[in-house]
């Protein structure tokens, strides 16, 4: 199920400044806090000198706001980065909820980082850090499918296949006909969240999803038509023997059938296992957890 979003309610869903969620992303590690806190120590210094250079050219009152707002940004620094690309993702002119189900679970480990260490016998030896993650597809009955990898985390034990996922899809076109972006992964079956960073508003994006369970309410877009009422619904389309891959097409419940069909490429995320890792699907077992 696909259904258009008003951009009231888009822009309530991912708002212009950053959520607690979106700050508490960004704060990081102590790692990174001390990284903060040593640019915000380095920018009072080189207030401090520009005084000192150029003493009387620039008013003191201008050089104490800008000392300030440098010193304090260890605190607002996370509150711009989370606001960027929060602005980032509200670029797009449309939304949609999309409502369908897990089809795939499997794990990998990731590298994140290397890094250098000396034995004892005095030899260069490069450890890498790996991660296990977590790789969710998601999909409905028309062929549409997205795939989310996150860090594994211990409540991810309760997703299982076949579990109602939603989420938010982005688009540049009013008929949401291509899918640029989609966002985190909800499943209410669980009432838990599947994301690497957190771009909705959970609580608002609840009850969307809630009013949506039961009627189209006035979160459908009537930009196209103000009277239509029915979700979008996605259906695939037979390959063609020039066609590298599969097509979606865009059809309407109350459509005649020798209505048109778009076709638009299903949405996947950048992942793709290297060919040492082995697809891993839980479908009947948790020992892979």
């Amino acid at each position: 199920m696909l259904v258009p979003l008003t951009r009231k309610t888009f822009e309530t869903l991912i708002p212009l400044v950053a959520t607690g969620g979106q700050y508490a992303y960004f704060w990081g590690k102590p790692r990174d806090v001390l990284k903060r806190v040593l640019i915000s120590v380095v920018g009072i210094f080189a207030i401090v000198l520009i005084r000192v250079l150029l003493f009387g050219v620039i008013p003191d009152g201008i050089l104490l706001f800008v000392g300030l707002a440098i010193g304090l940004y260890w605190i607002w620094g996370p509150i711009l980065w989370a606001s960027l690309r929060n602005i980032e993702y509200r670029r797009y002119g449309y939304a949609g909820f999309w409502q369908g189900r897990i089809t795939d679970i499997f794990l990998t480990e990731e590298l994140i980082g290397t890094e250098e260490n000396v034995n004892n016998r005095g030899e260069l030896v490069v450890v890498e850090n790996r991660e296990r993650c977590l790789n969710l597809e998601v999909g409905d009955e028309t062929g549409f499918t997205a795939r989310l990898q996150v860090p594994l985390k211990r409540y991810h034990r309760a997703i299982d296949l076949g579990d109602v996922a939603e989420m938010l899809v982005l688009s540049n076109r009013g008929d949401l006909g291509r899918i640029a972006q989609t966002t985190d992964i909800y499943i209410p079956d669980h009432n838990l969240w599947v994301s690497d960073y957190p771009y909705l508003q959970q609580d608002a994006f609840i009850d969307v999803s809630r009013r949506l369970s039961t009627q189209f309410p006035e979160a459908v877009n009537p930009v196209e038509n103000p009277t239509e009422t029915e979700p979008i619904r996605l259906k695939r389309t037979p390959k063609s023997a020039n066609s590298q891959g599969s097509a979606l097409t865009r059809s309407r419940a109350d459509e005649s059938p020798d209505r048109r069909r778009r076709s638009t490429p299903a949405v996947e995320s950048d992942y793709q296992p290297t060919s040492s890792q082995k697809r891993r699907s839980r479908r009947s077992t948790n020992n892979d957890w």
